[in-house]
């Protein structure tokens, strides 16, 4: 008489071998999804710097007398996905009589214009509504329908040559500096 296997024991081995086919199965399937979507959410986990200070020029590009001069802001962005360098605004740059640099917004705080420096006269003119600013950014005439001076930024000078600039816009209109999102 031939001994024929328990149909139990058959079909508790197949239950491992089974189980540890799906187990690999699923482990092997995983690792690459897991990998794949790391992927696809790296950029939603990286910190911006939006807000940072820019770069804007050198210190020997800003005459010594206190004339202002304008320059463009240039900065790299990145958000989620995509990453891009363009202008993101322009400021006036001047050195003071004490030799520190200052910053101001070229837009206008009253309705968002950009403003011109006028040599002639040693003053800001928004081309709008015709008012004038002082070379301080301070309001040069009372009747001016501007709720505050032209937004001042924060300059910091690094290595004696470089300028860098804190940008930022503000809201147009407001007595009081908003910033815009």
């Amino acid at each position: 008489m031939e001994h024929q296997p328990d149909p139990k024991d058959q079909a508790r081995r197949n239950f491992f071998a089974e189980g540890g086919s799906v187990l690999i199965g699923g482990l092997i399937t995983l690792v690459p999804i897991a990998a794949g979507t790391r992927v696809l959410l790296d950029p939603l986990r990286r910190k911006s710097n939006n807000g940072a200070a820019i770069r804007v020029t050198s210190l020997d590009a800003l005459p010594p007398d206190g004339v202002p001069r304008k320059f463009p802001v240039i900065a790299t962005r990145t958000d989620a996905w995509n990453k891009s360098t363009a202008p993101i605004g322009a400021v006036y740059l001047r050195r003071t009589a004490e030799g520190a640099v200052t910053a101001l917004n070229v837009v206008c705080p009253h309705a968002g214009c950009f403003v011109d420096y006028v040599a002639e006269k040693s003053c800001y003119l928004c081309p709008c509504h015709n008012s004038t600013f002082k070379t301080d950014g301070a309001i040069n005439d009372a009747k001016s329908p501007s709720a505050r001076a032209l937004d001042a930024l924060e300059v910091e000078v690094r290595g004696g040559k470089e300028i860098w600039v804190k940008f930022q816009n503000f809201k147009a209109g407001h007595a009081e500096k908003i910033p815009s999102a």
